[in-house]
């Protein structure tokens, strides 16, 4: 898909991407899964940083809300996910899809399950 991921530190995970008419969907914008993935990326690479090393985790669910469409116009866009709660079997986060002005294209939340 061609995101990277640019910070990682306890409880946050940034993410960002640039898209491209291959990521448009028939009615003329970026694929609605194209921000549910980069949501379900950085929300969870945000609980595996709060996690010790082997303990691995799985998303049970993802919510997506979209606020604003995105398109080639929208240039780099950022996702940040922030974990809210980091229980020894469940975790939860959220995050936010933004473009370079700071305005809200998307935002989610993430229940994830941890496997120890």
């Amino acid at each position: 898909m061609g995101f990277r991921g640019t910070e990682v530190e306890l409880g946050h995970a940034v993410f960002e991407f640039e898209p491209g008419p291959q990521h448009y969907n028939p009615i003329g914008s970026v694929h609605g899964g194209v921000a549910m993935t980069l949501l379900d990326s950085a929300m969870g690479c945000a609980v595996h940083s709060t996690l010790a090393a082997g303990v691995r985790y799985t998303t049970l669910e993802v919510k997506t809300n979209f606020i604003r469409p995105m398109t080639v116009e929208t240039g780099l866009v950022r996702c940040e996910g922030r974990v809210l709660h980091a229980g020894s079997r469940v975790a939860t986060a959220e995050g936010k899809v933004l473009d370079a002005a700071g305005r809200l294209l998307a935002h989610g939340t993430t229940t994830c399950l941890i496997l120890g």
